[in-house]
């Protein structure tokens, strides 16, 4: 499928023609300086041909007239979907007046998005056109990691919170680094270093982004080539007093004459920099120090977060590039496992042909890689995907809805512990999926604040202890319990279970279980979606219209149709017995939206 990849900004256009089963690229056009008179474009690396100061209508109807490609579908980079766009999305008039609605949280780049948007869809009206947001992947972040410690009801009206971006170069890489290491992507604990004029890291932990240096816009965090990151808010209330600065002084001087331009005094180009410290220059120096001294922090913090990393990757133009920051960056992080290879850190080189290099040393326990980001290929698979799934769907079908309450599962070492020696569980009634019963026996749980008492046991016994809890609980019982799928119980907190025959606490085992969608085989086939797919469910309740999003796709031949949420997320929806939702592609008729946590990258898969 030839799918074009649209990346609009307010002064230059990339556009990228891509065969989506290998990832070649077909075409290429590159529009820079627009809106003065030196705009000039460059179509497959041909001479520079100049525009003139045209709009991006215009732009595109001078370039297209001329051109016959064939073309299956539009995926547009957006680069902020708020609240409202948590997956990609198809393109209609509701669509982009959504996307104009988010201008205030953006407002640099989605008006150059939108304006994109529009040119594409005059020129190629015949074909699909799909939304894929920076903001999407980090959709999957917990609340903790969402919220700033702001007054809560006037964020809710600005919609102030950590939206996090570069979303599809953080899940590109870390595809590409679980397939390296031949592992799936979730059992891996991935920390994804995108290093180039803008700056972020991502920790995926087990396939999903749980924690993301930008913030609501891509201002926050690391330091960038002209933008601060992190900056103590009281630094500009003193410079706005001091210097009489009004917001739009403050702005420039945030995001247009601060990082390493503003450390170094050179610019923003980190191959000057380098050059410059090499010779001597202190401030070039102190640049890069600030530089790596920065993302080191995060490292250590984000690994802290995930309870431990497997894999370290550096990408985009810097993390690709600079020998220098990689190995600046790895200083110090023995305390992780985490050592690299000074001559493979040197000689590391990536290309499309070779997108991964390690640059571990033998002895480190963290896998440290180079890996070559391709935003374009991303955004192109991500729009096949979905326009696959529409040809595919034609009619929604209804996916009943089952509140999960707190329970437990035991191993049968664990059921003899606390109801004695040669206990088995027994059956109090049958549960919905087949062979699965809630039993006669409860337990107790102790955690380190208060008690739950009577909790059910849910047989047949299990090969893990596991523990699923509401956030509710979660607060009652004094943990910090994530959410995880139903097993991944490593790395999480322990608790003391009590039985009339004994005690037991266990290591690790409680979780908050993550929405899921028990589906058969042929349930899967009807979809159009595979295990361990990714989908949104919409659910109309008391007449609002919601969208779970993140829900996980269990596929087996022992299952029901059902899918599971627990009783808070049931009670804050208004969820009753016998509702039932539809895989969401947006609001429209025909419904499937879909987002796998692996890409599948070119004839590598």
């Amino acid at each position: 499928m030839n799918i074009l990849v649209v990346n609009s900004g307010s002064s230059s256009i990339k556009i990228d023609l891509l065969e989506t089963r290998t990832g070649e690229r077909i075409h290429q056009v590159r529009i820079e300086r627009m809106g003065t008179e030196a705009c000039s474009v460059v179509i497959d690396k041909s001479e520079s041909i100049p525009l003139g100061d045209v709009t991006h209508k215009e732009a595109f109807q001078i370039i297209f007239s001329e051109q016959n490609w064939v073309v299956a579908a539009v995926g547009h980079r957006v680069v902020h979907g708020g609240d409202l766009f948590r997956q990609p999305t198809r393109i209609d008039t509701n669509t982009i007046e959504n996307i104009k609605s988010l201008f205030p949280l953006a407002p640099l780049h989605n008006p150059a998005n939108v304006a994109g948007i529009e040119a594409a869809m005059e020129v190629f009206s015949d074909v699909i056109h799909v939304a894929v947001f920076d903001t999407a992947f980090h959709s999957t972040l917990p609340r903790r990691a969402q919220y700033y410690a702001i007054d809560h009801a006037l964020a809710q009206q600005h919609g102030l919170r950590r939206y996090g971006f570069h979303g599809p170069s953080h899940q590109w890489v870390a595809s590409e680094a679980a397939r390296f290491l031949r592992t799936d992507i979730r059992q891996l604990r991935i920390l994804t270093c995108h290093l180039g004029n803008g700056a972020s890291i991502c920790a995926v932990e087990y396939g999903r982004s749980v924690e993301t240096s930008m913030g609501m816009t891509p201002l926050e965090g690391l330091v960038m080539g002209t933008r601060s990151g992190d900056i103590d808010p009281g630094l500009l209330v003193y410079l706005a007093k001091s210097e009489g600065w009004d917001l739009t002084a403050l702005d420039q001087f945030l995001n247009t004459k601060s990082g390493l331009s503003g450390l170094s005094g050179i610019g923003n180009d980190l191959r000057d920099i380098e050059e410059a410290a090499a010779n001597g220059d202190e401030r070039a120096r102190l640049s890069l120090q600030v530089f790596a001294h920065r993302l080191r922090k995060y490292i250590g913090a984000y690994a802290a977060v995930m309870g431990g990393v497997d894999a370290i990757v550096f990408t985009a133009g810097i993390g690709e590039n600079s020998a220098l920051i990689r190995h600046r960056v790895a200083q110090r992080l023995e305390f992780l496992g985490a050592r690299i290879d000074e001559d493979l850190n040197r000689t590391a080189s990536v290309c499309k042909s070779h997108p991964v290099t390690e640059i571990s040393d033998e002895r480190s326990r963290v896998k440290v890689l180079v890996v070559a980001t391709d935003e374009a290929c991303a955004i192109a698979q991500e729009t096949k995907k979905l326009v696959q799934a529409l040809d595919h769907v034609s009619t929604p079908k209804v996916i009943p809805l089952a509140v999960s309450a707190r329970h437990v599962h035991l191993t049968q070492a664990a059921v003899e512990v606390l109801f004695g020696k040669g206990a088995q569980l027994t059956a109090y009634k049958p549960i919905s999926q087949p062979g699965q019963f809630a039993c006669d026996q409860k337990v107790n749980l102790i955690g380190p604040r208060r008690r739950i008492d009577g909790v059910r046991v849910i047989g047949p016994v299990r090969p893990k202890n596991q523990v699923e809890i509401s956030r509710t609980d979660e607060f009652t019982l004094g943990l910090d319990a994530p959410i995880r799928n139903s097993g991944d119980v490593k790395n999480t907190p322990g608790i003391t279970l009590e039985g009339p025959a004994g005690t037991l606490t266990i290591k690790e085992g409680v979780i908050c279980a993550r929405r899921h969608i028990h589906m058969t085989p042929e349930d899967s086939e009807a979809f159009g979606v595979k295990d361990r797919d990714v989908v949104e469910v919409a659910v109309e309740s008391d007449g609002r219209n919601l969208i779970f999003g993140d829900v996980l796709v269990r596929v087996s031949k022992k299952y029901v149709l059902e899918m599971h949420i627990d009783t808070d997320e049931a009670n804050a929806a208004e969820i009753k017995p016998g509702m039932a939702g539809v895989l969401s592609d947006g609001g429209m008729t025909v419904s499937l939206r879909v987002r796998s946590t692996q890409f599948e990258t070119g004839d590598r898969q």
